[in-house]
């Protein structure tokens, strides 16, 4: 089958999932698409996890990280620029025939001619010596598959490791969740050095070497398509967080001079459908009638701040500031 290979130069998440959408529904379907593209600052959920048992949701707002679902299955994962992502779409034959090793061989095969070699594990997994580089998923539908994959080249692991952590005292969720397993960067192992943009280029040639083919440049009436499509799925809330089932997280702390509260927040589909607050605090006011107003709005610091706007919050808890509610609230 004949090979179209597209380079994407954006790295706009909700624009790089939707041109995968395009190009898996709306091109020629006579060849195997192949995709190389980054995003920057952002978690991609996969399709049927709850968006807000996966993410740590204050580090995320912190630091302006951008959240997105995508089409395929599995865990979710952190892109930023030290990370490359790989896409193959074509034909699916028998669903049953479809493995991610066939996908995830190319890879290998790049890495062992620069001096690294790497093993594909477990369902859907590569690694070095142990240590997971490569998370890979897949979407099947009409005899069609699109497979990608993430490649660690030179993340920041730090960030990683903050932006998915979720204390697993603190909530309890349904849904899919991920995995987590030691990760590593492929920078950290090659025997002579190189960045991530030639190693992007080699992986290129590579492919192309197994299989030739030629670039195939979207067009302004491709572009147009593409945006609508990020526009009405990928950049909307509903999509990133509404489909989310239900989950219940547990904050608590303890101020001096008010004693210590816990919140206990179930958010439904990605809004709130029940808070309670409990502790050894004082209050002038009932804090159920506080909590009454937080049901049906999505859990979201500018929301808080919005309902906190003309309220005291001393009244509720007593000797607390609306400020040290807040940190409670999005810790």
């Amino acid at each position: 089958m004949k090979l179209s290979y597209l380079n994407l130069t954006t790295t706009d998440p909700a624009f790089n999932l939707a041109t995968e959408e395009y190009v898996f529904d709306y091109l020629p379907k006579d060849r195997t698409y192949f995709m190389l593209w980054q995003n920057d600052n952002a978690i991609i959920i996969g399709k049927h996890q709850n968006t807000l048992a996966e993410i740590n949701l204050n580090f995320v707002n912190e630091h302006n990280i951008k959240v997105v679902r995508r089409l395929s299955g599995g865990g979710a994962v952190y892109h930023d620029l030290g990370n490359l992502n790989f896409t193959f779409i074509t034909d699916a034959k028998q669903q049953e025939s479809i493995n991610f090793k066939l996908f995830c061989q190319p890879i290998v095969r790049t890495l062992e001619k620069l001096g690294v070699y790497a093993q594909i594990g477990g369902r859907n997994d590569i690694t070095i010596d142990g240590q997971k580089f490569s998370g890979n998923s897949q979407y099947i539908r009409d005899g069609r598959v699109l497979h990608h994959g993430t490649i660690l080249f030179q993340s920041d692991l730090t960030v990683v490791s903050k932006a998915l952590q979720v204390d697993p005292a603190k909530i309890q969720a349904k849904g899919i969740k991920s995995v987590r397993s030691r990760v590593t960067n492929v920078a950290d192992h090659l025997p002579s050095k190189i960045d991530l943009e030639a190693f992007r280029n080699l992986l290129l040639q590579h492919l192309l070497e197994e299989q030739p083919g030629d670039e195939y440049v979207l067009t302004k009436a491709d572009l147009a398509k593409i945006e609508n499509i990020s526009q009405e799925r990928y950049a909307t809330w509903q999509w990133n967080f509404g489909r989310s089932l239900e989950c219940t997280t547990r904050k608590k702390m303890r101020f001096e001079g008010c004693g210590t509260i816990e919140a206990n927040i179930t958010v439904d589909h990605g809004i709130i459908s029940q808070i309670s607050f409990t502790g050894d605090f004082f209050s002038v006011l009932e804090p159920e009638n506080l909590a009454k107003l937080f049901v049906g709005k999505q859990p979201d610091p500018d929301v808080y701040k919005e309902i906190l706007n003309n309220i005291d919050v001393a009244a509720y808890f007593v000797g607390i500031t609306n400020e040290q509610f807040l940190t409670l609230m999005t810790q």
